[in-house]
């Protein structure tokens, strides 16, 4: 679930901020210019390097996905547990029900979470994969119900969307990154650094746009994760088709029961880390899903 969004976001930051730095160090800043920034040609600069970042990262979603969470990808052809066994045919069951062009990779993770995520660069080739906890913790129709919105994320196309929308987030990230710093680096050599052309200290100029750069995504991450939390009704919506509206409901009050006392109980200050707790203040713009109470309800009241 949140897994898929926290991916996505801190590798592309990763690649954004890699990308920045390598053309920062081989000096490609083109759209510098003696008169100071072009913009047209910053934001040409941005779209590419943005776009790219986004679609790296998307292109990198399930190896990083493999590395970074530990999932061991279930072989269909071999025997495994027969809890694998079911897990795989339940996947695959629902992938056919909802069309997709091939059926995913099936994969189990290590963790007492109780969590379940999808991604992949496109339709035949994604992964779905579930953790120890989730499987230990619920019952088989609060799985399928579960599987079935992650199966709902693929048919959507939900990860290429929000590849989009990252390479636009990027894009102005990088923008206003660079001339915020291009400010502060005019501010503090006064256009008087003999070692520049542009009349600016090329290392307080590098050093801002880090620092911009990654303050920036921080703020992007806010569109991004707004975004999620309304593409998570529409996923709801697509697993109480593919597996049942009683099933998808029943998923969604196994997380309010396994999450929702914990935070309430003795670590009121994890809270925020918890796509399924309440998080309070400025970090509710961060959560990645809405409120399991608003989720249910529109369940409940939404025409399938």
């Amino acid at each position: 679930m949140f897994k898929r969004i926290f991916l996505f976001i801190s590798v592309n930051i990763l690649v954004l901020v890699t990308i920045s730095l390598t053309l920062n160090i081989f000096g490609v800043t083109g759209y510098l210019t003696e008169r100071g920034i072009d913009y047209r040609a910053l934001l040409a600069f941005c779209g590419i390097v943005g776009f790219t970042g986004a679609f790296i990262s998307l292109g990198l979603s399930r190896i990083m996905a493999k590395f970074m969470m530990g999932v061991q990808v279930i072989d269909p052809g071999s025997p495994g547990s027969s809890a694998e066994r079911e897990l795989v045919s339940v996947v695959h069951r629902l992938a056919q029900r909802v069309g997709l062009p091939a059926l995913p990779q099936v994969g189990i993770y290590e963790s007492p979470d109780v969590n379940a995520f999808a991604t992949g660069p496109t339709k035949s080739r994604a992964l779905v994969a579930v953790s120890t906890g989730l499987l230990e913790k619920m019952d088989g129709p609060a799985i399928e119900g579960v599987l079935g919105h992650e199966i709902s994320h693929i048919a959507n196309g939900d990860m290429v969307t929000m590849t989009l929308l990252q390479g636009v987030v990027n894009t102005f990230v990088m923008f206003f990154a660079r001339i915020a710093a291009w400010t502060v680096a005019q501010a503090v050599s006064g256009g008087r650094d003999r070692d520049s052309a542009h009349g600016v200290s090329p290392v307080i100029h590098f050093v801002a746009v880090m620092v911009f750069e990654i303050l920036f995504s921080l703020l992007g991450a806010i569109v991004v994760a707004y975004f999620s939390r309304w593409r998570e009704f529409r996923a709801d919506r697509g697993g109480a088709k593919v597996a049942g509206r009683e099933k998808m409901v029943r998923a969604l009050e196994a997380l309010k029961a396994q999450f929702e006392p914990a935070a309430d109980a003795a670590h009121p200050s994890l809270d925020t880390l918890k796509i399924n707790g309440r998080p309070k203040g400025f970090f509710v713009l961060f959560a990645s899903h809405p409120p399991l109470d608003e989720r249910i309800a529109a369940l409940m009241s939404t025409p399938l």
